[in-house]
């Protein structure tokens, strides 16, 4: 991306504002005044306001689509604008995509046509298209006439209300077989009967869309900021982003994104660049909640995180279609934006230091194009939980910034890889490999592992790990993994722990208790489990998605061994419980290390937000403070001071050894701590 553009601001808002035809009077308590002034008195520098929404209708004196026909102010955006303006507060405009219900009903012929008949809405509903259900009827974006409407819409209000920036929401994959994609398909040589031709030709009209609605906005508007929302930062095709001015993550902890999903994808982003902007709700769970609110400490701590990982901060709201603004949602997330308002000077500019790099098996792998798979994540909430600093990397990546680079689980080595990642152990780098992770999709080892691959799995599921005296947090006795394990043999590398067999696979014919056979231990070992060399650890199973799925900290601790082992200096220690975040950042003439804690909880199992079926939350109510506790920092150079900021308190701290050791009284969701040169 050679364009440049206005740094994003850090305090933002964005306010949904679907709202139903069925309603009247729509906008007629909204008041500039009371709706910008609450915005300053919230510390918010910035709101994304709406042009038109997924109903179809506009909240402007649109030429190109239709006004709600319920409007009781024929340009409500523009009183919006105009208030937030006049008190420096910043306004981006949104415009809906392929959520386009009038679209869907007056142009019937331009829906998508899901090779699966998906809905968003799970339903029981065998209408075609899912005519029936209460949801948004997708529109395919291989219909020129819906394209040109689209971009007339974007052309129309940036002439109209010269915006800073403008969010095209649901731009996304549906796996559409359509006759204008399947024409498609057909003049490309793409065979519609299968998933990954359909994916190639959702990604093809994609990139076209995005590349023709940029450069014509661009041609006019230079400096127009421009996103494409997805619901999640795609690894697959770093190239995509081109046509983007900025990203944005949108990641509800409680609205089925989880807690980790943001900070897996701001260590993608960031590296990449690009100025990033968290994003997440005020909703107890879902965006479209009406009268639900999550924790001023929740939001505190979301925004916090945001910070510390070097994205800029952004709450979802959604404006009542009477117009009136929500005080008690504002109220509830001053304290959040007065946190983020105070910390700026130590945030601007800030890079992000990292020992560990990932390779994104979403990335190298054959995966498709959602949200991160379970050895992406297993690996990441690793990293998050031990408090090691770590990116996301993908082909762009430079992996030498890296003193160790993992590849979880599945991340086929062809001959380009092999050569990047030979020179990389070459130069002094270190790497973790998993199951098939660092084999050729040819066959054989591509790297040395200190391994030779037997060119399978084991029949036995589950298996189980024996390493006595790897690591003290792991028992002596054997510990069931809930996975086969590629069969090596140990070739030039030390075995750590073994493979060890249960006495059957469980089957009707035969099975022993609730669960599982027991491990054998008169049968022999089915192979090295854990094998090390002075550059290398590797780990027959796929160990990374089973800690995702599982959750069992042994299977944590096995890579945490590895890790010790192969980088005895990590740049960041401290004795925050798992529970605990941190991360480092660089600025110039400073350190800051950023401590967080959050601890969210399941506290609903049966949540039905009526998009993803019934599910659990996790969420946060209230913040326990913890200490008193301790971190040390490596530095190349002796600070002059350590100080707490934004309060500007000297804190105590020592100097042994190249590393700065901080001994902290509490940390209560945040807490920042300048080593400063001068």
């Amino acid at each position: 991306m050679s364009r440049t553009f206005p740094p994003l601001r850090y305090r933002q808002i964005h306010l949904d504002f679907h709202t139903s035809e069925a309603i009247d009077s729509v906008g007629a308590d909204f008041d500039a005044e009371v709706f910008a002034d609450t915005l300053v008195a919230a510390n918010v520098d910035s709101i994304t306001v709406f042009a038109r929404c997924h109903h179809g209708w506009s909240y402007y004196p649109s030429e190109v689509g239709p006004a709600h026909p319920g409007l009781a102010r024929p340009d409500l955006l523009g009183e919006m604008v105009q208030a937030c303006r006049a008190r420096d507060i910043e306004t981006p405009i949104y415009i809906t995509v392929q959520w386009d219900e009038h679209i869907a009903r007056e142009h019937p012929e331009w829906r998508v046509m899901s090779a699966s008949n998906a809905s968003k809405h799970p339903s029981d509903d065998a209408s075609a298209s899912r005519q029936l259900t209460a949801t948004w009827h997708t529109v395919c974006l291989s219909h020129r006439g819906f394209r040109d409407y689209v971009l007339a819409t974007g052309q129309e209000v940036a002439r109209r209300y010269a915006p800073p920036g403008l969010f095209f929401d649901i731009v996304s994959t549906f796996d559409c077989v359509c006759p204008a994609c399947v024409r498609s398909m057909q003049g490309a040589g793409l065979d519609p009967e299968n998933p990954a031709d359909r994916a190639e030709n959702d990604k093809r009209t994609l990139d076209s869309f995005r590349s023709e609605v940029s450069e014509a906005l661009w041609a006019e508007f230079p400096e127009l900021r421009i996103f494409y929302n997805a619901g999640h930062i795609h690894k697959r095709d770093p190239g995509r982003y081109d046509t983007y001015s900025h990203l944005e993550i949108e990641s509800l902890p409680t609205g089925g994104w989880g807690w980790d999903h943001f900070p897996s994808n701001a260590r993608y982003a960031v590296p990449k660049g690009f100025d990033t902007l968290g994003q997440t709700g005020k909703f107890h769970t879902l965006w479209g909640e009406f009268g639900g609110f999550k924790s001023e400490q929740s939001l505190d701590y979301e925004c916090a995180q945001m910070a510390a990982l070097g994205t800029k901060c952004l709450i979802g709201d959604q404006l009542h279609p009477s117009g009136a603004i929500n005080a008690d949602t504002y109220a509830r997330l001053t304290p959040a934006y007065a946190r983020i308002k105070a910390m700026e000077p130590w945030l601007r500019g800030a890079r992000q230091l990292s020992d560990v790099g990932i390779l994104s098996v979403e990335h190298f792998g054959s995966h498709g194009m959602g949200r991160n798979n379970h050895a992406d994540d297993g690996a990441a909430q690793m990293m998050l939980e031990a408090q090691i600093p770590f990116d996301i990397l993908d082909s762009h990546a430079d992996f030498s910034a890296y003193p160790l680079l993992i590849l979880p689980d599945d991340i086929p080595v062809d001959a380009a890889l092999a050569t990047r990642l030979g020179a990389y152990l070459d130069g002094g780098g270190k790497l973790i490999a998993s199951h098939r992770s660092g084999l050729s999709p040819d066959g054989g080892v591509a790297l040395h592992l200190g391994i030779a691959d037997g060119g399978e799995e084991t029949a036995l599921n589950p298996t189980y790990l024996s390493a006595p005296g790897l690591d003290p947090r792991i028992p002596g006795s054997a510990v069931v993994v809930y996975a086969p394990a590629r069969v090596v043999t140990a070739e030039g590398g030390t075995v750590l722990g073994e493979v060890a067999a249960p006495y059957a696979n469980r089957s009707w014919r035969a099975f022993c208790s609730h669960q599982h056979f027991p491990n054998d231990p008169a049968a022999p070992a089915l192979g090295p489990g854990i094998v090390a060399t002075d550059r290398t650890g590797y780990i027959a199973w796929p160990i990374f998605d089973a800690y995702k799925r599982i959750g069992q900290p042994i299977y944590k601790y096995a890579v945490l061994a590895l890790i010790d082992r192969l980088l005895p200096r990590r740049r960041l220690v401290t004795d925050l419980p798992s529970g605990g975040r941190a991360s480092v950042t660089r600025q110039e003439g400073r350190t800051v290390l950023h401590l967080l804690y959050g601890g969210p909880q399941v506290r609903g199992v049966a949540v039905d937000d009526l998009q993803h079926g019934l599910r659990h939350i996790e969420m946060i109510e209230d913040i326990p403070r913890l200490g008193p506790l301790t971190a040390s920092v490596a530095l190349e150079d002796r600070p002059a001071r350590a100080v707490s900021v934004p309060e500007g308190t000297p804190l105590d701290w020592t100097w042994e050894d190249g590393r700065a050791t901080v001994r902290l009284d509490g940390l209560h969701i945040h807490r920042a701590i300048a080593f400063e040169a001068t």
